[in-house]
């Protein structure tokens, strides 16, 4: 606990420091874990040995059970049958989150014959909490900071979740939230612009926070907005390149936004 800290009351919302422990006798329907990677495992395995809510929901933002089959990955429209039975949902990751829809449609459509290349620029708040020159607007003013560019985890969370290899490389920017995503892929089947709009279009028709444009996307359009664009689709003259631009908030879309669906269909409140 930190020194000094007492709980306290705000409107209906009551904050207080629990151990593993007392969070296993607390009679709740839902949990949130909304701590850094590697931290919640010990309040999970509380929960699930202890809880007295044996039918509690526990949802994880952080990327400890992404890969892990005993929990169902949260990607809300396209798992949404899964995630309504679901009692342990592992939210996705904001760069994930917006990569899988770029490429989606076009994996089930046209096949990659080579790794799609996914060039990602995020708002420095999704360049976490401790301090550092990538979330200080001093040092990003006016520049362009790349971190992470082989092996980031959103990179291996892409990857495992299409079954196929992914190239991620993210860069954090001087504005506060949103990010944008240029998808570079290589095709096996040939395609066109048109046709690429329209398969995304058919694929997305019917999610109210997927929208799908023939223009390109820009960060200012939706960020804090609950949804994902996805347009500016854009074809090489063989029919075998194809790119696709894709924005969303990366506080919203890519992180809450996107829980709130998951507990809402756990909860059957959808």
């Amino acid at each position: 606990p930190v020194e000094g800290y007492k709980p306290k009351q705000v409107g209906p919302f009551s904050y207080e420091n629990l151990t593993p422990e007392q969070c296993a006798k607390k009679d709740v329907d839902c949990w949130i874990m909304a701590l850094p990677n590697g931290l919640c495992k010990p309040y999970v395995d509380a929960i699930l040995a202890n809880g007295v809510n044996k039918n509690t929901v526990i949802l994880d933002l952080s990327a400890d059970y992404r890969f892990d089959k005993t929990w169902q990955y949260g990607l809300t429209e396209r798992f949404r049958e899964d995630v309504k039975k679901a009692r342990l949902i592992s939210n996705p990751g904001c760069y994930a989150t917006g990569a899988q829809f770029s490429m989606l449609p076009a994996l089930k459509a046209f096949g990659f014959r080579a790794s799609p290349s996914v060039f990602g620029v995020s708002g420095y708040s999704g360049a976490g909490t401790k301090p550092s020159k990538n979330n200080d607007p001093r040092f990003l003013q006016d520049n362009l900071a790349p971190y992470s560019l082989v092996n980031h985890v959103h990179e291996r969370e892409v990857s495992h979740q299409l079954g196929h290899p992914i190239f991620f490389s993210p860069h954090v920017a001087p504005f506060f939230q949103g990010i944008t995503l240029t998808t570079s892929m290589s095709f096996d089947k040939k395609t066109s612009a048109d046709e690429m709009f329209e398969v995304y279009r058919e694929h997305y028709k019917g999610e109210p926070l997927l929208r799908v444009s023939k223009e390109i996307p820009y960060v200012k359009d939706n960020s804090k907005k609950h949804h994902v664009c996805v347009g500016g689709f854009s074809v090489s003259a063989d029919g075998h390149h194809g790119v696709a631009v894709t924005t969303l908030d990366n506080l919203l879309k890519g992180a809450a936004t996107q829980a709130l669906q998951n507990i809402n269909l756990a909860l059957g409140f959808e």
